[in-house]
């Protein structure tokens, strides 16, 4: 069994969709796969953050099912634990949306042992299985190198948008427990991937093919479609994500994904028929 755990609310499963279709397309063998989906209701911060819904995890469900016949999507709402142990903490308002730090309630959840998390913004150039079945047993999680941070920080800054949990050591440590108090009482610079990282025991650092952040490459695993820097026609930075198609194809030139787009576009206008 294949875990992978996305958090969102409704303004992201259009990267959850491409995203897991990338997943499903992509496996050279069927393979039984649960996605797990947290969300949450919090408008009290923004009118727009209202959750995923049923309607939404059934219409991804028969979508990937289509590929790999053994999948489920398991959705949970997180709202009542969220606003328990994150409420209004020092980082709620920072640059990211609230629904990145639902990752840290995991361990608050029935979870399997090995969890995959991904972004949304992610998409799978190789059969995850290549990331997936590397061994964890030892350490909390595996994590690539942030582009970035590993000349603006530290060497081994790693960038959280791509995890492989191994959640039985991480109960042990309470790496969970101990990111969520720092983020109710710090004001960190990058929120719960900072409070992550400060409350990591032991991980382990993964070659860049596991979370591509800037380049595509014929050994990439997986692609993360982050905000990059550019440098002409003079410096500055684009969040160009992978539902954004034209962009794609017109700033990186990638035809690779066209398969998975195209039926996101396809699926996409049926899901919004149906919601009709």
């Amino acid at each position: 069994m294949i875990d992978v755990l996305y958090c969102g609310n409704e303004g992201v499963f259009d990267g959850v969709l491409t995203s897991a279709l990338s997943i499903v397309r992509r496996l050279s063998a069927p393979r039984p796969m649960t996605i797990h989906l947290l969300t949450m209701e919090l408008t009290r911060v923004a009118e727009n953050y209202t959750p995923l819904t049923a309607k939404h995890a059934s219409f991804l469900e028969q979508t990937l099912r289509r590929h790999n016949p053994q999948t489920w999507v398991k959705l949970t709402d997180v709202t009542e634990l969220y606003e328990t142990h994150l409420r209004q903490n020092a980082n709620e308002g920072c640059y990211c949306s609230p629904y990145t730090l639902l990752r840290l309630l995991a361990d608050l959840l029935p979870m399997p042992e090995k969890l995959l998390y991904l972004d949304a913004d992610v998409m799978l150039n190789k059969d995850v299985g290549l990331l997936y079945d590397i061994d964890v047993c030892d350490v909390e999680y595996a994590a690539a190198r942030d582009h970035y941070g590993r000349f603006l920080i530290q060497p081994n800054y790693i960038n959280a948008g791509v995890l492989l949990f191994n959640m039985k050591k991480c109960r042990e440590t309470g790496i969970f427990e101990k990111a969520r108090a720092l983020l109710r009482t710090k004001k960190l610079p990058f929120a719960d991937q900072s409070a992550l990282i400060r409350s990591t025991t032991r991980r382990k650092v993964l070659p860049h093919r596991f979370n591509d952040q800037k380049f595509l490459y014929r050994s990439t695993v997986v692609r993360h479609f982050s905000k990059r820097l550019f440098y002409l026609p003079y410096p500055h930075t684009e969040n160009v994500k992978q539902w954004h198609i034209e962009r794609v194809h017109k700033k990186f030139g990638y035809t690779c994904f066209d398969d998975v787009l195209e039926e996101y576009v396809t699926r996409k206008e049926s899901f919004q028929n149906e919601s009709v």
